[in-house]
């Protein structure tokens, strides 16, 4: 089955020019809903109505035309994929006419449908001209559209082709932006009996369904979605870009109000420094100072702003730049979102433009790497932003929570991007392609260079190559493990080295000496520092026997003091031992340290870190103040059998 095609169209122009009057005869619905509009004669707030054909749905907007109410018209317009544009016949085009259509073209709407009102109180000569007038400014304004459609409501001339080019939208719209989660700025909030706190406005992108946990932004507050609705039809979802009103449970009507949105709980956050691309109106009289003053709209919001060019001192009227806009309270707004910029005295539209960072910071003017960047965030998809800013990041990486939100889209659908882009994710961070593939190289000739300084040494620990490549302990780690998958490093316990460092190669005189001298003095051997002195050759020589396991450190935790055995009088001592003590397989019949120290004829100080040792090593195991060998449970030695229990296998 095809999905119901749908498209978003904003009714635009200037006051009197019969918006209203069109969007009714097109659809039947008499958008001015306040008795204040329809005493005036003039729309306040934005009206809906529904235009349906037989290749899908559109959602009319009609957008007030005076110019009190622009900030109103904004507040609709945000949302809009394509503009009808209404100029009455005889007035011809006027300055809200050309700022609606400055409006559209600073949002990015680059499709619509032309057409003149009251023709019928119009001359042939007028019309034509007027006709002309109008596609020459919608030429200007970027805007794709067809012939002018000549129109009247009271005759209805025109009406039917009007309908049939909107219609026609349809067959070039693509679906709704879906990115994942639901953005829905609110713009009315209403109670009603049996649904409880309501409010209405245009899902912006991602899909909404009853039963979802939505989080309220900014402020925090959590509620549920009662209930859906699309122009009067209860829904079980709706889909983005769909004028929709939600019923909500756990929130007061007091708890919520226009300016708020809706979306998934946590993946906005309060901020008051944005990241944007901005267009300066090509009717703007002068250039924008860095440092202007202006109030910002998207969505259902209006805020105090204030500029910041970062590589200019002004913005010329038409040219575009990225920039910052510091902000006199928290906003919540996902990435590319597109927003307007006005001014109070004098009332106008000065530069519009999309979100690229909503959750930035204060930026260093001026830093070409910064513009760069900003520039190809702007410039490409969220990949090329999830990119940018792990290029950014380089080893120590970012978490997924910032890039999700820089991208605009899911934590979920974030991972999958950077997956397929070869980003690693290391405890809870994620390291772009290029960055980790230089930490490969880093961390290999950190290798290499720690085994020209300790030749023997037989690698070095995660603490040594973390402090010199001067990285979280995870991040290498990570790197390390990555690098022994691929067997271009071994690990040795804690140890690791490069896989073509063969310690061994650097053995010494110096080494077998230290070495036979261990073996010779068996289970009495010397004290580390009288078997080294001060001789460094000699503590190299010993860090080396003790890396390939020739030499065991013991250590005695109580007197806090290693011992140091030769590997093979510690396997003499584990056979002399299972003679000594035959039957010690349980606590009754296993042996005391002293009686241990006995059977090797050796004193508490060495008898006390070699039984330590050999608990530690799994060959025997306390059992109060006695040990038991385990190797003889595992031979399957003889057990005392508990009250009630065969010693057979059988019963």
């Amino acid at each position: 089955m095809t999905a119901l095609k749908t498209l978003l169209v904003g009714v635009i122009g200037h006051v009197d020019h019969g918006k209203t009057a069109l969007t009714r005869a097109l659809t039947g619905v008499e958008t001015d809903r306040l008795k204040e509009e329809q005493a005036r004669g003039v729309s306040i707030v934005p009206g809906f109505a529904l235009l349906s054909g037989d290749s899908g749905e559109i959602d009319l907007v009609d957008l007030p035309g005076h110019e009190r109410f622009v900030r109103a018209m904004i507040s609709g317009a945000t949302g809009m994929r394509a503009v009808l544009l209404a100029v009455d016949a005889n007035e011809g085009i006027k300055p809200q006419t050309i700022e609606h259509l400055e409006i559209a073209r600073l949002i990015g709407v680059r499709r619509g449908v032309l057409a003149l009102t009251k023709a019928d109180l119009a001359s042939p000569e007028t019309i034509r001209t007027r006709s002309e007038e109008i596609a020459a400014a919608a030429a200007r304004a970027g805007l794709e559209a067809g012939p002018v459609i000549a129109t009247s409501t009271l005759s209805g001339i025109g009406i039917p082709a009007l309908s049939s080019a909107l219609l026609g939208l349809l067959d070039e719209a693509g679906p709704g932006t879906d990115d994942g989660f639901p953005y829905l700025p609110v713009d009315r909030v209403f109670t009603r009996a049996g649904f409880g706190t309501v409010v209405t406005g245009t899902l912006r992108r991602g899909r909404l369904a009853v039963g979802d946990s939505v989080e309220i932004v900014p402020g925090g507050r959590h509620a549920v979605v009662r209930g859906l609705q699309i122009h009067g039809r209860p829904v079980d979802a709706a889909e983005p870009g769909r004028r929709t009103a939600v019923a909500l449970r756990g929130v007061g009507l007091d708890e919520i109000a226009r300016g708020q949105a809706l979306s998934l709980p946590d993946l906005l956050v309060p901020t008051r420094w944005l990241d944007v691309a901005i267009t300066a109106a090509s009717s703007a009289e002068s250039a924008l100072p860095n440092g202007l003053a202006c109030r910002l709209l998207f969505g259902t919001t209006e805020v105090a702003a204030r500029l910041r060019l970062l590589d200019r001192q002004a913005l010329e009227p038409g040219s575009m730049a990225q920039a910052q806009l510091h902000l006199s309270e928290d906003v919540a707004v996902p990435a590319r979102e597109p927003f307007v910029l006005r001014l109070d005295s004098p009332a106008t539209t000065v530069a519009g433009g999309r979100i690229l960072d909503p959750a930035s910071r204060r930026r260093r003017r001026n830093d070409q790497r910064v513009t760069a960047d900003l520039a190809a965030i702007a410039a490409g998809r969220p990949a090329e932003a999830l990119a940018v800013r792990l290029g950014q990041a380089g080893a120590i990486g970012a978490p997924l929570a910032e890039l999700s939100r820089l991208a605009g889209t899911t934590p979920e659908r974030v991972r999958r991007l950077l997956t397929a882009a070869g980003a690693r994710e290391i405890a809870e961070r994620f390291v772009g392609a290029p960055a980790f593939s230089a930490l490969r190289a880093g961390t290999m000739g950190t290798l290499s260079q720690l085994h020209r300084e300790r030749p023997m040494d037989h690698g070095a620990s995660l603490d040594q190559v973390a402090r010199f490549l001067a990285l979280p302990e995870p991040v290498t780690a990570a790197v390390l493990r990555d690098l022994a998958a691929t067997g271009e490093v071994s690990q040795a316990g804690t140890l690791w080295r490069r896989a073509d460092f063969d310690p061994a190669r650097n053995e010494t005189e110096t080494v077998r000496r230290l070495e036979q001298s261990f073996r010779r003095a068996g289970l009495n051997p010397p004290d580390e520092a009288e078997a080294i002195g001060r001789d460094i050759r000699r503590r190299d020589a010993l860090n080396y026997l003790v890396g390939s396991g020739t030499i065991i450190r013991a250590v005695d935790r109580v007197q806090r003091r290693a011992v140091l055995f030769h590997r093979e009088a510690v396997a003499a001592a584990k056979e002399r031992l299972l003679d000594a003590f035959p039957g010690a397989s349980d606590g009754e019949s296993g042996f005391l340290a002293r009686e241990a120290g006995a059977a090797l004829g050796i004193s508490r100080k060495f008898s006390i870190p070699l039984l330590e040792h050999l608990d530690a090593t799994g060959f025997t195991r306390r059992a109060g103040d006695r040990r038991i060998i385990v190797s003889l449970e595992k031979r399957g030695a003889p057990q005392k059998s508990l009250p009630g229990q065969s010693s057979g296998l059988g019963s």
